[in-house]
């Protein structure tokens, strides 16, 4: 099931989420909040407003603003020599603490796995007939708790 973003919005604001604004259709979401808070409670709150003012929740990731724009500034993806048409994609560990480190880069396919930057993995694969390979090598690796984003999208959420 997808969240519809009016919804989304709407439950933020409910929950006292200030500045809310959807990004896209895939549950990107900038907000202020005027309490000082770790990002595990943050995303508490976050998954509670969606199950008080919709009646269910999606596992959430949250990163600030600052923080995506660092990682868009360093240029994560410079260090690498990319295939042609190799698409950059971003995955957000929930909780990066949680998770092991792990050697690499791995490779499946056209999907690499190439580094990780705390809570950050960088990926690059090519689309082809064989689907989203790179997303099952990162559930792989990393487990299930995790978000992808391109790094277009992540560009979009740090400039909102």
């Amino acid at each position: 099931m997808n969240c519809r973003m009016p919804v989304l919005k709407r439950c933020l604001e409910d929950a006292g989420f200030t500045d809310v604004k959807t990004l896209l259709s895939s549950g990107n979401v900038a907000f202020s909040t005027t309490r000082a808070a770790s990002t595990a409670t943050l995303q508490q709150r976050v998954e509670k407003a969606m199950l008080d003012g919709a009646g269910y929740r999606f596992a959430t990731v949250v990163r600030s603003t600052a923080h995506l724009q660092r990682l868009i500034d360093d240029d994560p993806f410079a260090e690498f020599e990319l295939p042609a048409g190799g698409k950059r994609v971003v995955t957000f560990l929930r909780e990066p603490e949680a998770v092991a480190e792990v050697e690499l880069p791995i490779s499946l396919h056209d999907a690499h796995i190439l580094k990780r930057i705390g809570g950050e993995v960088l990926c690059v694969y090519l689309p082809n007939e064989k689907g989203p390979v790179f997303m099952q090598l990162l559930e792989k690796t990393f487990g299930k708790s995790i978000t992808t984003r391109t790094l277009d999208t992540v560009a979009r959420c740090a400039a909102a």
